[in-house]
């Protein structure tokens, strides 16, 4: 909320998992959430499905996280090798470099063995149609949203061709983050946390968010008053 104090009702508050510091426990009200709802809030994700993430984004990465929990089989993509090999360390099982194969959709489908990935968790918009390709019959599409800017034609013969549903996801719902903290403390997950500045040092916090290069969440810390 970037302040310092603040006064809210005890029924919009949860409780922080033992194992996690404030700093981590800070990335879970807005994308950690969101990816949880993307994974569990429509089509049951069922052990051993294959779940494609997009880029390494706070959404993408905790759905590669959290899709790890629940026992399913993730596809990522990413832009270079080197974070590549951060999200593999993070456990996906594969990797595609969408600049390297720009029809990404086509590897999607061949580590499928043709059959597509029963959940894509969208998180660009302008990927939409790449999305749709990827996604098996009678899959799920969470379409998180799209980038500022971003152009997102729609082809309604592909989207009918798919047979997929794709479901709208705006954060989820107080439900939805109790199950994603049961999850969390059950399996000791840390969010992933690319830098963490000072409340001070806030200005200089969304100068670097913008130039978009984290892996991880940036996260600006306001000391506990004493």
């Amino acid at each position: 909320m970037l302040t310092e104090c603040t006064v809210l009702p005890e029924d919009a508050l949860l409780a922080v998992p033992d194992h996690l510091s404030y700093e981590e426990a800070a990335t879970l009200p807005c994308a950690g959430v969101t990816a949880w709802n993307a994974l569990t809030g429509g089509l049951p994700l069922r052990a051993g499905d294959d779940v494609l993430t997009l880029g390494s984004g706070g959404v993408s990465l905790f759905a590669l996280q959290l899709a790890l929990l629940c026992g399913a089989r993730v596809i990522a993509t990413t832009s270079s090798e080197a974070k590549a090999e951060r999200l593999r360390a993070l456990g996906a099982h594969e990797v595609i470099d969408y600049r390297a194969s720009p029809d990404w959709s086509s590897e999607v489908r061949r580590l499928t063995g043709g059959g597509g990935a029963h959940r894509v968790v969208e998180v660009a918009g302008a990927t939409l149609a790449q999305s749709l390709k990827s996604v098996r019959r009678g899959g799920e599409i969470a379409f998180v949203g799209t980038r500022a800017g971003a152009d997102t034609p729609l082809d309604t013969n592909l989207l009918f061709a798919g047979g997929a549903m794709v479901r709208s996801i705006a954060v989820g719902s107080r439900r939805h983050f109790e199950e994603m903290l049961r999850a969390i403390t059950l399996h000791r997950l840390r969010p992933v946390i690319d830098r963490v500045f000072d409340f001070d040092e806030s200005p200089a916090a969304f100068a670097y968010f913008a130039e978009a290069r984290n892996f991880g969440k940036v996260v600006i810390r306001v000391e506990a008053p004493s």
